[in-house]
């Protein structure tokens, strides 16, 4: 391979650190396009719906983490102020933890009718969003 000499008027102003090669000396290589698969629309599949038993079950597990709750006192009809012994900040707490759980909000004058767990399962399961 032989190397050039720089023409006289280009000679002086540039300082090359690498050798000109022909543009054919460089292999092709292969450029990335997109398959058209990733323009088509994507469908997402719906979240399982919420049955009365997950709902229920999920509910238990908010009530076994609230720390003032017996363990042996829980049951679909457990009443949160006379068998759980929640007073009603308790209750409220309890409410707002069933909120962030299913991810709704419940309007203060529902909240204050939700007073069993299977009042809040039929709450629940009603309501729009809820996952």
């Amino acid at each position: 391979m032989t190397v050039r000499a720089l023409p006289a008027r280009l000679a002086g102003s540039v300082a090359r650190t690498t050798l000109a090669l022909p543009r054919a000396a460089f292999p092709v290589t292969a450029r990335y396009t997109s398959p058209l698969m990733s323009l088509a629309p994507r469908f997402y599949s719906s979240a399982a719906a919420l049955t009365p038993e997950i709902i229920q079950e999920r509910i238990f597990e908010v009530l076994r983490d609230f720390a003032k709750v017996p363990q042996d006192k829980l049951s679909p009809n457990a009443d949160f102020s006379k068998d759980l012994g929640l007073d009603s900040l308790d209750i409220v707490e309890v409410v707002m933890a069933i909120e962030e759980e299913f991810t709704i909000e419940i309007p203060d004058k529902q909240a204050d009718e939700i007073r069993t767990v299977d009042q809040a399962v039929q709450y629940i399961s009603h309501a729009e969003g809820a996952i």
